[in-house]
């Protein structure tokens, strides 16, 4: 069920296509205020439009998260405005090249790690001071099948979110006694743009739309759920558990 989200707001990042666009949307229908980031003006005038044209109500701002100064900025903006935080949906990632291990050029590399993992971490920094104000506070961490399958010639994709992760679950450790909950998620194939650069000759038809995994993800803003540490996995529906190497 999606949970009322009424006076409750929300920072999703990448919010101008894919996921992102369709998971603020569902916050804002819910009645939660969103803070819409992303690189593209375009698509957040476009998501606005379409959160005003569903009653909603939200707040845009579009810099590049390779940017760790805005990110600081991003925090200070919102405690000033607001004073917390009930939702993080830290959704934006860059695939980088499929390519082998040691053929991916060294900017690829460091772009993959600083997109997918330093500017998660620098969120992370920024908004955890806001989001342990809430009553409720929730964050999701979008990650990837590709954190645990390591495929060939995904290296630095996996890496970024076999990271991710871990800084997900580490977070979840540290605060568990609080009333923040934090889960990974991995959305499977979706329909998005990343998806056609990574599965060119796919015929995107064949895979859910993200409109799709936003729904699945309401739930979990929710003050019911309290788990906290583990992985959402969108296809399936459910919170699976880590596991140690066997």
């Amino acid at each position: 069920m999606t949970p009322n989200l009424k006076d409750r707001v929300a920072v999703v990042t990448g919010a101008s296509r894919g996921i992102g666009y369709f998971t603020a949307l569902e916050l804002a229908k819910a009645g939660a205020h969103v803070i819409a980031c992303a690189r593209t003006v375009g698509g957040l005038e476009e998501l606005d439009d379409a959160i005003k044209a569903a009653g909603g109500s939200a707040t845009l701002v579009p810099f590049d998260l390779a940017d760790m100064a805005a990110i600081d900025k991003l925090g200070g903006a919102i405690n000033e405005r607001w004073g917390k935080l009930d939702i993080l949906v830290a959704n934006a990632g860059v695939l980088g090249t499929i390519s082998p291990v040691g053929h991916v050029e060294a900017k690829v590399f460091e772009k993959v790690m600083t997109i997918n993992v330093t500017a998660t971490w620098r969120l992370i920094r920024s908004l955890e001071p806001l989001l342990v104000r809430s009553d409720a506070g929730r964050a999701l961490i979008l990650s990837s099948s590709a954190a645990h399958k390591c495929k060939p010639f995904w290296g630095p994709y996996s890496a970024s979110k076999a990271a991710v992760e871990a800084l997900a679950r580490t977070w979840a450790h540290e605060t568990q006694r609080l009333p923040l909950r934090i889960l990974s998620v991995d959305p499977g194939a979706t329909r998005t743009a990343m998806r056609a650069q990574a599965m060119p000759g796919e015929d995107p038809a064949t895979v859910p739309h993200p409109s799709e995994v936003a729904a699945a993800l309401m739930p979990l803003f929710g003050p019911d759920q309290t788990e906290t540490g583990k992985l959402f996995l969108v296809r399936e529906k459910k919170i699976v558990d880590y596991r140690m190497p066997e």
